[in-house]
């Protein structure tokens, strides 16, 4: 894998873990999630139209990755609206590469090195460590809820999947900031009218969009240098990151399980990046 989609991929990283701190620590996830949504159609539509380049070819994918963009977007400021970000978000981003890189190699049919192989698992491992440290601690106290969160991670996990398998295709025949522009401006209209939510379009809300569709476009542009697995793997490193923002923005506790997991993300990017 380029060391320049290994850059890509952790800066999407980044991204990713500050605007899913940013929006779990709402009021109101469902009126920032709506928010977040027309804000991105602000900050794209003029570079979308000064890009262009979205080939015939490329309409069936970006109405399959609104469908499950809109899916995504619901399930998880359901999941954020008292739930735990830290058993949410790792099990949710540990689940997915694993569905993916099966998915890529049995339907796709595309070569994925033994290393990227060994990766992607050890990050999934590390991921969803991550997520039962906090799992175990909320357990102990209240059995409903981190069953709860644990299904709501599991359910976008495999949505995340999904999207990101049409992407990897959608990105060969579509500029990705027109495309990516096309994908939320149907979801921008129908999550409001679905959930009845007023977007909230503050300060806060616009730099959540700000940061969830540079990250985005980052995954998208890194998925033109390399395979969609590790692509989709070192971006989970994201949960590393997030961990510690839940521990410092929102206060949730981080335990040896975490720091595990950490760990096992660290060489899963390692083995991935070598390969």
């Amino acid at each position: 894998m380029p060391l320049s989609a290994v850059a890509l991929a952790l800066g999407a990283a980044c991204l990713h873990a500050g605007w899913n701190v940013l929006l779990a620590g709402s009021r109101d996830t469902a009126a920032a999630t709506a928010g977040l949504l027309s804000w991105g159609i602000a900050l794209l539509a003029v570079p979308a139209l000064l890009t262009g380049g979205v080939s015939a070819e490329a309409v069936p994918f970006i109405a399959a990755s609104a469908a499950l963009e809109l899916v995504y977007f619901l399930l998880l400021a359901r999941a954020y609206a008292g739930g735990e970000l830290s058993v949410v978000y790792p099990v949710a981003r540990g689940s997915a590469p694993v569905v993916v890189l099966v998915f890529s190699a049995i339907a796709l049919k595309e070569s994925v090195p033994l290393g990227a192989v060994v990766g992607v698992l050890a990050i999934g491992a590390g991921v969803v460590l991550v997520g039962l440290g906090a799992f175990h601690f909320r357990f102990a106290m209240e059995s409903a809820q981190p069953r709860r969160d644990l299904l709501f991670g599991l359910a976008i996990g495999a949505v995340i999947a999904s999207y990101t398998v049409v992407d990897s295709e959608a990105v060969e025949r579509a500029d990705p900031i027109a495309y990516l522009a096309l994908v939320v401006a149907p979801c921008a209209l129908v999550y409001p009218l679905v959930t009845r939510t007023r977007p909230n379009l503050g300060v806060r809300t616009a730099l959540t969009a700000a940061a969830t569709f540079g990250a985005f476009l980052m995954v998208l542009a890194a998925f033109r240098l390399a395979p969609a697995p590790p692509v989709a793997a070192v971006r989970e490193t994201s949960v590393v990151i997030a961990a510690l923002f839940a521990a410092v923005f929102l206060h949730e506790a981080v335990g040896v399980r975490r720091v595990a997991g950490a760990l096992c993300v660290v060489a899963g990017v390692a083995a991935i990046a070598y390969s």
